[in-house]
């Protein structure tokens, strides 16, 4: 049996905001932006290349008002990962070499953080 994970809920305060900062902003494609009332609102953007998009709007009561998510989605490259950010204008940390990879970070307004991890290249160590 499969389990895939295919949406990752998030916490935002301004929903027009959210949807510029992924969807302008970073890049990503806005699958959806449904407002169903004045009290219920859905939008979905997935990064490119993933089978796990992002979710958030008002009245969907997945998280808590207040909440964070941490997100980690990984890369080919984090140099390139970090330049393309950068040029976006998205304020981003450089890349943080560890063992187990290499990371860049960055938030959205809201607080929800993400990393970005370049896999290992196992087959360079001895």
């Amino acid at each position: 049996m499969d389990f895939r994970i295919e949406l990752v809920p998030l916490a935002v305060t301004d929903v027009d905001r959210a949807k510029a900062f992924y969807g302008e902003t970073v890049g990503w494609n806005v699958d959806h932006d449904q407002t169903i009332s004045s009290e219920l609102r859905f939008v979905q953007v997935t990064p490119p290349g993933s089978a796990c998009s992002i979710c958030f709007g008002t009245g969907l009561q997945m998280m808590a008002e207040g909440s964070s998510q941490f997100v980690q989605a990984v890369v080919a490259d984090a140099d390139a990962a970090l330049a393309d950010l950068q040029g976006r204008g998205v304020e981003c940390r450089g890349v943080d070499e560890q063992a187990w990879g290499r990371f860049v970070y960055f938030e959205d307004p809201d607080g929800n953080r993400w990393a970005l991890q370049e896999l290992p290249d196992h087959s360079r160590q001895s």
